[in-house]
């Protein structure tokens, strides 16, 4: 498999990340973030979306470029929701299709996984919420060893049909046993 890494990001990979994924009507990509995220917007110029919340949020601490031969391909995240009491979860998207089913966000998951264990002391459960209209995401929580917290039936309406919320946890012990496999 070609290199995956995760960089912070930066004006290139943000301007490469628009011209894909940023300046073109509802992009492959978005479908899987409905319904949780359903506000994609089309910027027709580079300097718009730099000035973009998004654009803030993916040059934040919380966000890295996951990059392919370092090609920007996608973007990971972390989210407190509650840091008081050290409740975080984690999201990816895999903005470039050519490169869904190639081990490519698995690979990503698990760097940025290893990451926030080993730079956030004290953090013990590390969370993941899909939706089940998305069902690769689902199987690769289940690949990184993360277990089915909790399924919310029929709260996601999208397209005409309802769809269950899936929410994922993986322990900071149980983590350390997947990286030894």
């Amino acid at each position: 498999m070609e290199k995956v890494s995760l960089t912070q990001f930066t004006e290139n990979s943000l301007k490469e990340v628009w011209q894909q994924d940023f300046s073109v009507n509802q992009p492959a990509w978005t479908k899987f973030n409905e319904p949780y995220f359903n506000d994609y917007q089309k910027f027709t110029d580079f300097k718009s979306f730099k000035e973009s919340p998004i654009a803030k949020f993916l040059l934040s601490e919380e966000c890295r470029c996951i990059t392919v031969n370092n090609q920007p391909i996608g973007m990971v995240s972390k989210d407190w929701i509650d840091k008081q009491t050290r409740w975080l979860e984690i999201g990816i998207v895999i903005y470039d299709s050519s490169k869904w089913s190639g081990g490519y966000g698995t690979t990503a998951l698990q760097i940025w996984i290893n990451h926030i264990f080993q730079n956030t002391n004290k953090l013990e459960h590390i969370g993941l919420t899909t939706w089940s209209g998305n069902p690769s995401m689902m199987h690769v929580a289940e690949k990184l060893g993360f277990q089915k917290e909790a399924q919310i039936r029929k709260v996601r309406y999208y397209n005409g049909k309802y769809y269950d919320s899936m929410k994922y946890g993986i322990l900071r012990d149980e983590w350390k046993n997947v990286c030894k496999n």
